[in-house]
C-alpha cells in the first residue's frame, strides 16, 4: 500500500557529491519523521540524517557539515545532499519514513526503502 524507493546512489570519487532521493507513495494521509541510514559491509546500520514534519533535523557527527537532508513534502519526497564524500561513506543507503495510513481510526507505520548503493572511490 506504501512504498518507499530510493535513487541517486552511484560511484563518485572522493570530495564529490551526491544526491539521494526518497519518494514515498501510495495510500498515504501524512508522513512525520523521515530518516536516512547506511550499511557499511561489516558494519552496523547506522542513522545518518533525520527530518521531522516540521523541518526538525539532526545529523550523525561524521556527516554533519557536508550532509543536508531536506524534504518536499508537497512531492512525498525526502533528499539528502552529500558533499565532500569520503571513502568512509560508502554503504548501502537506505531510507525509513513513519507513514499515517489512516486518521480513523489512527494508523501508523514504519516504512523502509530497498536501499541504493553509494560508493566513495578514493
Amino acid at each position: 500500500q506504501v512504498q518507499l524507493v530510493e535513487s541517486g546512489g552511484g560511484l563518485v570519487q572522493a570530495g564529490g557529491s551526491l544526491r539521494l532521493s526518497c519518494a514515498a507513495s501510495g495510500s498515504i494521509r501524512s508522513i512525520n519523521d523521515m530518516t536516512w541510514y547506511r550499511q557499511a559491509p561489516g558494519k552496523q546500520r547506522e542513522l545518518v540524517a533525520g527530518i521531522t514534519s516540521g523541518d526538525n533535523t539532526n545529523y550523525a557527527d561524521s556527516v554533519k557539515g557536508r550532509f543536508t537532508i531536506s524534504r518536499d513534502n508537497a512531492k512525498k519526497t525526502m533528499y539528502l545532499q552529500m558533499n565532500s564524500l569520503k571513502p568512509e561513506d560508502t554503504a548501502v543507503y537506505y531510507c525509513n519514513a513513519i507513514v499515517v495510513v489512516s486518521i480513523i481510526p489512527f494508523r501508523s507505520y514504519s516504512y523502509w526503502g530497498q536501499g541504493t548503493q553509494v560508493t566513495v572511490s578514493s
